[in-house]
């Protein structure tokens, strides 16, 4: 098995804390309304805090990620995709840190590692992750589009 660490940045015009209880603490309710291909999200093991399981259904699967690490106050994130199609058959899970921090304009920079533990002597480049992370990105995008949209949301 081997680790391919990853590292992405996003800047956006949203609060740290507006965009970290988007993502994260929220995510339950807000992203169902941002991207039309996820139905739902629900925690199917826990209370939502750190060990629980959330699984993410779409209209033809769903992933589940285990929540390792929450920091409310700094607006820090761990969880591990621990099940769901894009783990595809080299991966065996996905290990993700994210950072919601101020920046100098009253915006946010969010702050992603990536760590793809692969199964066997797999080996990762950046490319083949492209296409999940640009999905990530896209949809990230779109959530502080519908913050600006909608102030009251996650204020």
């Amino acid at each position: 098995m081997g680790v391919f660490s990853f590292f992405h940045e996003l800047k956006t015009n949203v609060s740290p804390k507006r965009m970290f209880k988007a993502l994260i603490t929220d995510n339950h309710d807000v992203l169902p309304k941002v991207s039309p291909s996820i139905k739902n999200i629900e925690t199917v093991q826990g209370d939502g805090g750190v060990g629980s399981i959330k699984q993410t259904n779409f209209g033809d699967g769903s992933m589940k990620n285990r929540v390792d690490f929450l920091d409310t106050e700094n607006y820090v994130s761990k969880f591990t995709l621990i099940e769901g199609d894009a783990l595809g058959d080299k991966i065996e899970k996905i290990f993700y840190e994210m950072k919601f921090e101020d920046s100098k304009d009253g915006g946010c920079v969010i702050k992603i590692k990536s760590d793809y533990h692969t199964k066997g002597d797999v080996v990762l480049k950046e490319e083949d992750i492209n296409a999940g992370k640009d999905q990530a990105m896209g949809l990230y995008k779109a959530c502080a589009d519908y913050l600006i949209a909608n102030p009251h949301v996650c204020a």
